[in-house]
């Protein structure tokens, strides 16, 4: 006879791509009896975080409920905000509408992501408009609404979170005058011919780029740069992003981004109860670099530690999953589109598709990401795992 077990318990924070492709995933790799899942969010839904410009600018984006994407999995939705973690007494704290309460947990996965990063700009946090999230894209969809035409309305950033919002927002506002400010050249990290392009539809929609420039100080009308003041009535800072504070305010190991280091598996160096993932988590990629920020950098992480947990917990062996680039899709607009195909290490290489048909690609892509999260097996039939009695409560030992 089999021994009985107590649920292994397994936490995961922030419902993001990764959280939730991970919760998702472990659900289909472990018997239900065996293991409980929390999801911790402080939403119902899930957000596309990849399309926040185009909510920005008012476009409606389909409702993907949880409850819908989990139904059936054993996956259980905890509505709150994470507000405290205390990795010795293995707990999270989340806070929601019934006041603050203590979670525990045998094994944590750490998904709460990034957020926008002011890189401390004067002025940044009082007068810029971030579209790092959902809250921030919709209070930014009401301030445009307001705009007269004529306005004057820059972006400050010029990587693909910035070139995506200022040729979504001249395509759906032609009214508006739409600058974009660089510090160093529009598209240089492109290769030659998605340089050209990027260019062009610049050029098209009428999109003033300040390229070469910083900004040193943001104000309510105008944003000060090393080449002078240039009008502002709304200004969209999109210069990168940060990762949630909380993990360095833990006894976590964490580098000097803020991320956690972990191993090959995802999980922490310091402590082995815990793994994290996307945008939280210090990967090393291709050629040693650091991973980047990003969805397609994200959604392996998620896999690996879903696995490694999964096989950690059962007694199997060890997946080794490799995360590396193909190419950076990027949208100009409903219309037009940039893939530049790279390296594994994310260098662009003399190759491009552009136009409608890499408008139609970008698009599949990010349908294909939202599709992932609520098939995360990749539609693969899989067998749920007993986990072994000495593993189930205790923790796993290394390996």
């Amino acid at each position: 006879m089999r021994q009985t077990i107590q649920q292994h318990r397994v936490v995961v924070i922030g419902a993001g791509y990764t959280g939730a492709t991970a919760a998702g995933r472990l659900a289909r790799r472990l018997r239900g009896e065996d293991v409980s899942i929390t999801l911790v969010n402080a939403e119902a839904d899930f957000v596309e975080r990849v399309r926040m410009h185009q909510l920005a600018v008012g476009q409606p984006l389909r409702p993907r409920p949880f409850d819908e994407m989990f139904a059936g999995t054993g996956v259980e939705l905890r509505l709150g905000r994470v507000t405290g973690i205390d990795v010795d007494r293995r707990t999270v704290t989340v806070t929601g509408a019934d006041g603050a309460s203590d979670l525990e947990y045998d094994t944590l996965v750490y998904a709460l992501g990034s957020a926008w990063n002011t890189q401390g700009v004067p002025g940044t946090t009082e007068h810029a408009h971030e579209i790092a999230g959902r809250d921030g894209a919709l209070r930014l969809r009401d301030r445009l609404a307001a705009l007269a035409p004529g306005s004057p309305v820059t972006v400050v950033g010029g990587g693909l979170t910035g070139v995506e919002a200022a040729t979504e927002l001249a395509e759906t506002r032609p009214d508006l005058d739409v600058s974009l400010i660089a510090r160093a050249g529009l598209g240089d990290w492109l290769s030659p011919k998605g340089a050209r392009h990027l260019q062009k539809v610049f050029s098209t929609l009428r999109i003033t780029a300040h390229e070469h420039t910083t900004v040193t100080a943001v104000h309510a009308n105008r944003v000060t740069t090393t080449e002078g003041d240039i009008p502002a009535a709304v200004t969209i800072w999109t210069t990168g992003f940060a990762v949630h504070p909380i993990a360095r305010a833990t006894t976590l190991e964490t580098g000097d981004t803020g991320q956690i280091t972990v191993d090959a598996t995802m999980r922490s160096l310091s402590h082995p109860d815990v793994y994290a993932i996307g945008d939280a988590a210090l990967v090393t990629g291709p050629g040693d670099k650091p991973l980047r920020m990003s969805c397609a950098s994200g959604v392996p992480t998620a896999w690996q530690a879903a696995d490694a947990i999964a096989a950690r917990l059962t007694g199997s062996k060890l997946p080794t999953i490799s995360a590396r680039y193909f190419n950076q899709c990027i949208s100009l607009g409903r219309k037009e589109g940039l893939i530049q195909y790279v390296t594994a290490d994310d260098r662009a290489v003399n190759a491009a598709l552009t136009g409608r048909l890499a408008a139609l690609y970008k698009e599949l892509v990010c349908k294909g990401a939202a599709w992932g999260v609520a098939n995360p097996t990749i539609g693969l039939p899989v067998r749920r795992r007993r986990v072994t009695a000495e593993r189930a409560r205790v923790g796993v030992p290394a390996a």
